[in-house]
């Protein structure tokens, strides 16, 4: 999974909170703990019919509360056994530049497979990304090859996780 939040403006397409109901949010906890659950299966959790809850999850795609639906995947399993969280600080004022440095390095995050999530931050660091690798060599050569040659890049910090405490399991509902 690839994604950059960089933008307030995609939170724009979203509806209030309070548009959701006890359904939607019951329907919207089942799915967080398994996406694979058949209508049928959601119809029997949350107390309505099957049809009533295609509608609800057609709606509930329509305005932006959900986003897709995933797998997810152990990284180790994959022969991604080193991951590390690299602070990315731009060069904001290249007079070289026939785009913004924020744009030119953006459009390039998206197309570096080790980058499985970026951040704008504010603060000293513009940018955070989690970055999954085979391990230390295939680090340096992103690092050396890719992030540290890219024109809009000044300076970044590494740090390499050494045990994941909570993974992400959905958001509180």
């Amino acid at each position: 999974m690839r994604l950059c939040v960089d933008d307030v403006k995609d939170a724009k397409n979203m509806h209030d909170s309070k548009d959701l109901d006890r359904i939607d949010r019951a329907l919207l906890r089942a799915l967080q703990r398994d996406a694979r659950l058949t209508q049928e299966q959601l119809a029997e959790q949350v107390g309505l019919s099957a049809s009533a809850v295609q509608r609800r999850l057609r709606r509930l795609e329509q305005i932006g509360a959900i986003r897709g639906y995933t797998a997810v995947l152990e990284p180790t399993a994959l022969g991604l056994g080193l991951s590390a969280v690299i602070s990315v600080r731009l060069d904001k004022h290249r007079a070289d530049n026939l785009r913004s440095p924020l744009d030119a390095f953006r459009a390039a995050v998206a197309g570096w497979p080790e980058v499985v999530e970026c951040l704008a931050l504010t603060g000293e660091m513009d940018y955070v990304l989690r970055v999954h690798v085979s391990d230390m060599e295939h680090y340096a050569r992103f690092v050396l090859e890719t992030l540290l040659r890219h024109e809009s890049v000044a300076d970044l910090k590494s740090s390499f996780v050494l045990a994941q405490i909570k993974p992400y399991a959905g958001y509180a509902l």
